[in-house]
């Protein structure tokens, strides 16, 4: 008996404990998902929402004590505030019934999570702007912000001709997502016209100082095995155990919805399905964060002709096991600063579109709920705001279409490179580009679209994207598409578990050139390398010697470029930091396709492959899928060792790389581990609802000990998927539980 209900609930949960939630209303439907991700997530949403306001540490210790101060500096309180005031009564009605059901869970006082009992801590209770402050926090300052900053650090090493070439690989020729199947050549540094600011930040370091993509895609009636549009995908994020997706269908009589949720949110932000339209994301890449260089003197901020006060403030924040730490908060009027001290005379601000403004995104997700066609459901998205996405659709009607829902702001494509200077006024945002100017496509011409986190559309005005992921995914991804006269869903399990590296082309082409090593072991390597077939399959040993000496030459330009002393500059302290070998992981396969030895301090790349062939040499062969084996590791372990073995899932031989549409990657400086990729895969055949399938990397519940914290996981490295059950009388005669919910 739950008080705040006001008809009764039926949860049914299938053989996967995927929860099927019936409400008679909108407002039930809501307290509904509260209470049901409270059951199963309550410990993720209350680390989540901690996380995002800045009290992680008080849990988990000083480790997480500079993410909470990112997080204060941020404003991450008021901004969630602000925006939860300004929402419209069915956006905020929406928010409110599923904090009272999540506290409807704690009122019933049931058997708390484990960690709860590890930590001796209590849950809190939930209010309606809680859940803004869980999206923002998944969302936090993806994309350009890193690369921008990236770049300023290497100035002062590499020097502006240089350092503008840090930017992911282009693929020789970038692919578009917008129009479909289009190339295009991205634009260069203009060096001239940021001489101001390159001058402006190397005055202002001193000259001798110094993360995910996803691929989804949709094909038009006229090119499925079933005549309907058939989306897929798989968002690809760092592993956070518990998992950042569940799984849950959730109807009222207004509409009956089903797909990806996020503990912590109502509705279903990025992937989902309702009887009339289906939709699903990636990160679109568009640049909606912006640095500037501020200037300050006596303790004011220049600012074109005069002086404008810095606001000031101090927080405490609590720390497990330490003592409290106060941080100073201090903003500009282009925001706050993340790096540097102005007492100094110069710092970083950051300017973002995710804190600058009121962001009304959660007044999109009712009307997404209701959306009937795909034109419908773009129209739905006006507004969004907190992050960037390529959102593709299909309809019941036939349709497919992609639109970048985004609010980017207009200003000078300058502003993209490296920080801003603040005091001139050139680099102020002049608004935002309008709803109906973003870039959108229905019913493309070839019947198909592709996002794989590649550059939207061709460099032109408005300035839209500077840094975007490399293009060989998405063109992977069209290449077999276009090799299935009709697409099927049966098919888009193959699609995802793809393993074929196309950047591995480039390196046999430069190990074939090579003169043969006078070192037998790097000759005998070399040859068991050009004799590989390129996939990155878990028992494959080539994959993993390839891996090995890609990190290694990776290894060698980070040394011999200086850039390995990139971190060593204070404004390299930014959470989560800033790897120089990471960056330069993604940059390596332009400088060797160019010849391009600038930064390799009078070797050559013949020198460093020769290199690179004898350390790879003496290292041991192993399969791929040991080497690339991840750890699922609970933000908890490292606490709580004795319960790690309840605590962490297991985890399987996996394939793939970075490069691969199996986009599971790793972060160089760790080595081979996988560290991210698909946390969930899904295909969905629109109008045929019963056809659609999908899978998390972990399992549908959060509670460790539940049988369905990891009863999904072997599908999921194998890249199969289980049924996304529809239909409630299939549902009423297969569910294996059956929870009823009344009101008090």
């Amino acid at each position: 008996m739950l008080p705040g209900l006001r008809d009764d609930v039926t949860v049914q949960r299938d053989e996967w404990g995927i929860p099927h939630i019936k409400a008679r209303t909108a407002a039930d439907a809501h307290f509904a998902l509260g209470f049901v991700h409270a059951q199963d997530r309550l410990f993720q949403m209350e680390l989540t929402r901690r996380r995002a306001l800045g009290r992680a540490a008080e849990w988990l210790g000083a480790e997480a004590a500079g993410s909470d101060a990112l997080c204060r500096r941020l404003g991450m309180e008021a901004a969630c505030r602000r925006d939860y005031a300004a929402l419209g009564d069915e956006a905020r009605t929406m928010l409110d019934r599923y904090a009272e059901g999540v506290n409807a869970f704690l009122g019933a006082q049931p058997p708390l999570p484990v960690e709860y009992a590890l930590l001796g801590a209590t849950p809190e209770p939930w209010e309606g702007w809680h859940p803004i402050a869980v999206m923002r926090r998944l969302g936090l300052l993806m994309g350009s912000v890193w690369f921008k900053l990236a770049r300023i650090l290497a100035l002062p090493l590499v020097g502006a001709e240089n350092a503008a070439k840090l930017r992911y690989d282009d693929g020789e020729n970038e692919l578009l997502c917008i129009p479909p199947g289009a190339t295009g050549a991205r634009m260069a540094a203009d060096l001239a016209a940021l001489r101001p600011a390159i001058e402006a930040l190397l005055g202002a370091m001193g000259s001798d100082e110094t993360g995910g993509g996803s691929n989804n895609w949709a094909v038009g009636p006229g090119r499925s095995a079933t005549g309907r549009p058939i989306l897929a995908g798989d968002p690809h994020r760092v592993f956070e155990i518990p998992g950042m997706y569940t799984q849950h269908h959730l109807a009222c009589d207004e509409w009956d919805a089903v797909g990806l949720t996020v503990p912590g949110v109502p509705a279903f932000p990025h992937f989902m399905h309702n009887a009339r339209v289906a939709c699903c994301v990636t990160h679109a890449f568009v640049d909606i964060h912006d640095l500037f260089l501020e200037r300050f003197e006596d303790g004011d901020c220049l600012f074109r002709d005069g002086r404008e006060p810095v606001r000031s403030r101090t927080e405490t924040i609590h720390v497990r096991g330490g003592a409290d730490r106060v941080v100073t908060i201090q903003e500009t009027r282009h925001g706050p600063v993340v790096a540097g001290d102005p007492a100094s005379g110069a710092a970083l601000v950051l300017r973002s579109v995710q804190f600058a403004d009121t962001d009304l995104s959660f007044d999109c997700l009712p009307r997404m709920l209701r959306a009937t066609s795909v034109p419908e459901l773009f129209e739905a998205t006006r507004g969004w705001g907190l992050i960037d996405h390529n959102l593709v659709a299909g309809d019941v009607e036939g349709r497919i279409g992609h639109r970048v829902r985004a609010m980017v702001p207009l200003r000078p494509r300058a502003n993209g490179w490296f920080a801003v200077p603040g005091w001139t006024g050139e680099g102020e945002w002049d608004g935002y580009i309008p709803h109906e100017a973003m870039p959108e496509v229905i019913d493309p011409a070839g019947g198909t679209i592709v996002t794989a986190n590649n550059r939207v559309v061709a460099d032109a005005e408005p300035y839209l994207c500077t840094d975007c992921h490399p293009p060989y995914r998405a063109a992977r991804i069209a290449e077999l598409l276009d090799a299935l006269p009709r697409f099927g869903v049966e098919d888009a399990a193959a699609i995802h578990a793809d393993a074929l590296s196309p950047n591995a082309a480039l390196f046999q082409a430069r190990l074939r050139a090579l003169a043969t090593p006078p070192d037998p072991r790097a000759a005998s390597l070399r040859e068991e390398l050009l004799a590989w077939d390129r996939r990155m399959e878990a028992n494959s040993v080539g994959a993993g010697r390839y891996n090995t000496l890609r990190r290694a030459m990776t290894a060698i330009l980070a040394r011999r470029s200086g850039l390995l002393g990139l971190t060593a500059h204070a404004w390299a302290a930014v959470p989560p930091g800033i790897s120089a070998v990471g960056n330069l992981w993604w940059v390596l396969p332009t400088l060797l396709r160019n010849d391009d030895a600038a930064m390799l301090d009078g070797w050559s790349w013949d020198d460093v492959l020769r290199a690179a062939l004898e350390e790879t040499a003496a290292a041991p062969a192993t399969p791929w899928g040991e080497m690339h084996r991840p750890t699922f590791q609970h933000p908890l372990s490292p606490l709580f060792p004795q319960a790690a073995a309840l605590l962490d899932p297991p985890a399987m031989p996996l394939g793939g790389d970075g490069d691969t549409v199996m986009a599971i990657g790793l972060v160089p400086t760790a080595g081979p581990a996988a560290t991210y990729g698909a946390l969930c895969r899904y295909v969905f055949d629109v109008g045929g609802w019963e056809n659609c399938r999908w899978a998390v990397f972990h399992g549908a519940s959060g509670q460790p000990g539940s049988p369905h914290y990891t009863d999904q996981a072997s599908e999921w490295a194998a890249c199969r998927m289980v049924p996304m059950r529809y239909d409630w009388a299939a549902i009423g005669q297969t569910a294996t539980t059956t929870q009823r919910l009344s009101p008090a």
